[in-house]
């Protein structure tokens, strides 16, 4: 069964109201007792995993997990990503949205009994701020948390900031019991050294606890008998197996030997037939392309018109078809999914793409479009998307000739803004729009372009706007605006937002999509 959802981002919009590797032996899905509780869930993922640690996580698999061992101060339930719900803590914020006084509920305590204090908030938070090389970091920034009392604590912003309600959800801000953490290593620096550590032990409040990490094969997670919030663990062990084709997740979901495959794509989800649940939806991750405007760079393609020439050459519904189920047309640099996204993407239109081309100075020079060859996004392969979009410019007079590399050899000229023509992608920080306003210009995806401020001040005044409004109303105004005027012009031409398409045997329940931890491990449940 297929389902829709709304998951994106107006984590602001109730703010007022939260105030309130194959088969494995032992670890098969045929252990578990999934038809009266408790037993095994084995899940199948590809891994993006580095570490237990939260402070020190910032990939897929870790949210995923971390999700379900540690709670944070708000969090999203299920599949609804919209609206920041308590989860440790209750919230109140000020008129100006610069402070956020956050209260811990009653009776919630560590997976060793220990209650969670504001001590623990401010420890777990101030870690993620001053461990400067944790990838996690940049959550933290602007940010400062202070103690109220002892079950109260303050988190303050110089300038307003309607999107922190939304960060606080993200695992990597998970609360730890600084007792546990500090005394195996635990600092709030760089010299912080706790985190092997938590790479073999739980220091948190979920449903879940830590048993055993391997990097490379499973993480293994057991039932937290002193979990004491409202998502009871349904099982007495979850077992996430790092399968890294999608091929293998399919035989062992179809041969019983898991409970649920993630990374499935369009096509495999489509002929699963009975027996099996399936939950597909847009990703919220978006594959574009990216048209370098520095002329040191990209000679022809700096001229806003060559942007333009693209924009309009290309059959967007015939590169959907790439993309299989769940994927939608990407309706501008904000995903559709998200409060002040475009109602509707770019058209075809080939008159208007010859035009413009005319006008940018283009003389029929060949001109690479690079692109990782070896990660697809939900599903979709890079290399046929690009032989796509090469047939479709070659319609209106632009010769694009493909350049693929391997992700670890493309993503640095990505980076550091050596790249004239590409095709890439771009995924929320966390659940909220903001997440999407670094493609303005100045802004660090903009400058990948070769867009600095100053080459376009309206547009950059509207990213200024979003992020210093004050209500809701404002700030989804200003980023309709934003996303408007970036699908009008500028560097970047969107393309494909990918589906997501989970599956699970119909023996399990409450298979739910979340933009920020994937798949959520703590609404699965035994089917009745």
């Amino acid at each position: 069964m297929a389902r829709s959802h709304r998951h994106a981002a107006a984590a602001l919009i109730a703010v007022a109201a939260i105030a309130l590797a194959g088969c494995s032996g032992g670890n098969s899905a045929n252990n578990s007792n999934s038809s009266s509780g408790g037993g095994t869930l084995v899940v199948d993922t590809a891994f993006s995993l580095e570490t237990g640690d939260p402070g020190r996580n910032y990939v897929p698999t870790g949210n995923m997990v971390l999700h379900a061992v540690y709670d944070t101060l708000l969090t999203f339930q299920g599949a609804d990503s919209s609206t920041p719900k308590p989860d440790l803590a209750t919230m109140k914020q000020n008129a100006d949205a610069t402070e956020f006084t956050f209260t811990i509920q009653d009776g919630r305590k560590f997976s060793d009994g220990t209650p969670v204090t504001a001590d623990d908030v401010v420890f777990s938070l101030d870690r993620v701020a001053g461990i400067t090389d944790s990838k996690a970091n940049f959550l933290m920034a602007g940010i400062t948390v202070a103690k109220v009392d002892d079950k109260t604590v303050k988190l303050t912003t110089k300038t307003p900031s309607l999107q922190l309600p939304a960060i606080v959800t993200n695992p990597s801000l998970a609360i730890l019991n600084s007792k546990a953490v500090e005394k195996n290593g635990g600092k709030t620096d760089n010299s912080d050294a706790a985190k092997s550590w938590l790479d073999a032990n739980s220091a948190g409040s979920g449903p879940y606890k830590l048993q055993s990490l391997d990097l490379n094969t499973q993480v293994v997670l057991v039932k937290n008998d002193k979990y004491d919030g409202t998502d009871k663990p349904a099982y007495d062990k979850i077992v996430v197996r790092n399968i890294s084709q999608s091929s293998t997740q399919l035989t062992n979901l179809k041969g019983g030997d898991s409970n649920v495959a993630v990374d499935l794509s369009g096509d495999q989800v489509k002929n699963l037939g009975s027996g099996f649940t399936v939950n597909s939806a847009p990703s919220a991750e978006t594959l574009f392309l990216l048209i370098n405007q520095d002329k040191n760079v990209g000679g022809v393609t700096a001229s806003p018109k060559f942007a333009e020439a693209v924009r309009y050459a290309l059959d967007y519904k015939k590169l959907l078809e790439l993309a299989g189920s769940g994927a939608v047309q990407a309706t501008g640099v904000i995903p559709p999914m998200f409060p002040g996204a475009n109602k509707t993407g770019a058209a075809q239109d080939l008159a208007k793409a010859k035009d413009a081309l005319a006008a940018s100075g283009y003389k029929g020079e060949a001109i690479k479009l690079q692109f990782p060859n070896d990660n697809p996004v939900g599903g979709v392969e890079f290399t046929p998307v690009a032989e796509r979009v090469q047939e479709q410019l070659k319609a209106v007079g632009i010769n694009a000739s493909l350049a693929p590399a391997p992700f670890a050899t493309e993503v640095q000229p990505y980076v550091k803004a050596q790249e004239a023509f590409s095709l890439w992608y771009w995924g929320p920080d966390y659940a909220d729009s903001s997440s999407f306003l670094p493609f303005g210009p100045g802004q660090k995806v903009g400058l990948r372009a070769g867009w600095p401020t100053t080459a376009d001040s309206t547009i950059a005044g509207l990213v200024t706007k979003a992020q210093n409004a004050t209500t809701v109303d404002a700030r989804n105004s200003a980023f309709s605006d934003y996303a408007k005027a970036m699908q009008d012009s500028g560097p970047f031409v969107p393309l494909i937002v990918p589906g997501i398409n989970l599956a699970s045997s119909t023996k399990v329940a409450g298979l739910e999509y979340n933009v920020t931890w994937t798949l959520d491990l703590r609404t699965l449940h035994p089917a009745k």
